[in-house]
């Protein structure tokens, strides 16, 4: 006798249960939530438990967030993607070639060298050539971006780049003569109505934030593991409800034009190492229209998928490091196109 189809609830309650996933799963469909669940503890110490409205770290989920910044300021006329980085460096950071482009760094494909290695590091080492407490401000990051040489020239080829990241947020800076975290306010969270995002400082959060655990036990946090604020690639804190958002308003056009989207979803790479293509600042699924954010870091986990298709938009959110892998996964090969 056949056995009855597991809900979408279930299949996730039994994912959550098995893996120790701590943080909020959220999946809509058609523009009706289907599932919105919390899980597990915000803050262990002091047995807090994480609840739907929790604020949550989600890592690179901010490098779509500037991405869009850079595009927002292309539509305005103040950069264009064939600005280059030096035009407006200057003389900062002398061994970014003078032909790295704002697309090459959009698209991973600039060829700089990156002051972090994924590959080579545990995302629980502490990995900062600097003091966290001195990166709150984009500039801050310059020392850490500098002393980097090239690994192959612009447009080569892709790889990965952090540093190209915070690159790009320096680059926005300096290309609209404005604060890159009031940038993405402006430009990204209040047009698509995300009023729960933001970068906040790790030495200060407010009590609806999530403390970030290195392991699925214990008490070690992530607060000496990463910037004291984050910046172009990474850090900023979001809600479940505000990631749902963020998808319906870049959809209908609020946060940049159709023409700029298309531009953002179409394949610029291949990445066949971890089985994706890649846009400019969204990760896109190897076949079909699936498009994704996904953030991973010391004591964070966060990733939303999106299928046009069908309509359906899975996030998933953790407070610790591979916590939401295991439900990703249940969720793509349910939905996934």
């Amino acid at each position: 006798m056949a056995q009855p189809v597991q809900s979408v609830q279930d299949a996730v309650d039994r994912a959550a249960e098995d893996a120790g996933f701590s943080g909020v799963v959220r999946v809509d469909r058609s523009g009706r939530t289907e599932l919105c669940t919390a899980y597990g503890l915000a803050d262990r110490a002091h047995e807090v438990p994480n609840t739907v409205d929790t604020l949550f770290a989600t890592a690179s989920g901010a490098k779509t967030l500037t991405a869009l910044v850079v595009m927002a300021l292309v539509e305005r006329g103040s950069l264009a993607l064939g600005t280059t980085a030096r035009s407006l460096l200057r003389d900062d950071l002398p061994l970014v070639a003078d032909d790295v482009t704002v697309r090459h760094l959009l698209s991973h494909r600039s060829g700089i060298g990156d002051y972090l290695d994924e590959a080579a590091v545990d995302v629980r080492d502490h990995v900062l050539r600097v003091p966290v407490h001195q990166l709150a401000t984009t500039e801050d990051y310059l020392p850490v971006l500098a002393g980097h040489r090239t690994v192959s020239p612009a447009g080569e080829r892709f790889a990965y780049n952090n540093a190209g990241y915070v690159l790009l947020a320096v680059l926005a800076e300096r290309a609209a003569d404005e604060d890159y975290h009031a940038l993405v306010r402006t430009l990204v969270c209040e047009p698509a109505g995300m009023v729960d995002t933001a970068f906040l400082r790790s030495d200060e959060l407010p009590g609806r934030a999530a403390v970030g655990y290195l392991s699925v036990e214990g008490l070690r946090t992530n607060v000496l593991h990463l910037p004291v604020r984050g910046s172009g690639d990474g850090g900023v804190y979001s809600t479940a409800a505000d990631v749902s958002a963020f998808w319906e308003a870049l959809l209908a056009g609020r946060v940049v034009s159709p023409a700029s989207l298309a531009e953002m979803v179409r394949p610029h790479s291949d990445w066949p190492e971890e089985s994706r293509r890649y846009g400019l600042g969204l990760h896109l699924q190897p076949t079909g229209d699936g498009i994704f954010l996904e953030g991973y870091d010391a004591g964070v986990s966060f990733a939303s998928l999106h299928w046009p298709s069908s309509a359906t938009t899975c996030t998933v959110i953790s407070n610790w490091s591979d916590g939401a892998w295991p439900v990703v996964r249940v969720l793509s090969d349910r939905f996934a196109t």
